[in-house]
């Protein structure tokens, strides 16, 4: 909870990887609240347990009530999702930034090519496309599986533009960001 708290108010991206990487470990844990205060829970400092076992425990009754045990998204995930989407198609749209216009469109081709071997029924939008693919990368890295070198490519340019708009993302919720001057 410390961690996800702390990463939603400084790296909106860092914080929706970390949280999808939290799905992914409360499947592994069967999505069994008991599982995960044996496994997970009791490895936090004993101050911090009971707020962390609360926050897991929330969000294992979300992922049952939301059908998400077996595979996709909290709502909440995907509500982030969405207001990366919103904005990144507001500052695409304006004229007022050309540099983040300039780091989208490094990473264009590598969002079309990855959308390209999405099916027709299952195609994302471009930056959910781009979460799958760097969480996609994270988790062969944390498998220490090999990364091809047009892969890394891709990757980087992913991460330039998510970081990009992770970073705009900040300055619109401090309201630094002025698009409709």
């Amino acid at each position: 909870m410390k961690v996800a708290a702390q990463l939603r108010k400084e790296n909106i991206a860092e914080y929706l990887l970390y949280m999808w990487q939290m799905e992914d470990l409360i499947r592994a844990y069967g999505c069994d609240i008991d599982r995960l205060r044996e496994g997970v829970v009791v490895q936090y400092p004993a101050e911090d347990r009971k707020a962390e076992d609360e926050w897991y425990a929330n969000l294992c009754d979300m992922m049952h009530t939301e059908g998400v045990v077996k595979e996709g998204h909290l709502q909440i995930n995907k509500n982030v999702l969405a207001e990366l989407a919103d904005l990144h198609h507001r500052i695409a749209n304006s004229n007022k930034y050309p540099l983040y216009n300039a780091v989208y469109v490094k990473a264009l081709p590598y969002i079309v090519e990855l959308r390209s071997q999405q099916s027709e029924d299952n195609r994302k939008g471009e930056i959910e496309t781009c979460f799958n693919a760097l969480y996609l990368a994270m988790m062969l890295r944390l498998r220490k599986q090999p990364i091809s070198a047009e892969t890394q490519r891709a990757i980087d340019q992913i991460t330039s533009f998510v970081r990009t708009l992770s970073e705009f993302y900040r300055k619109d919720k401090d309201n630094e960001l002025k698009l409709d001057e």
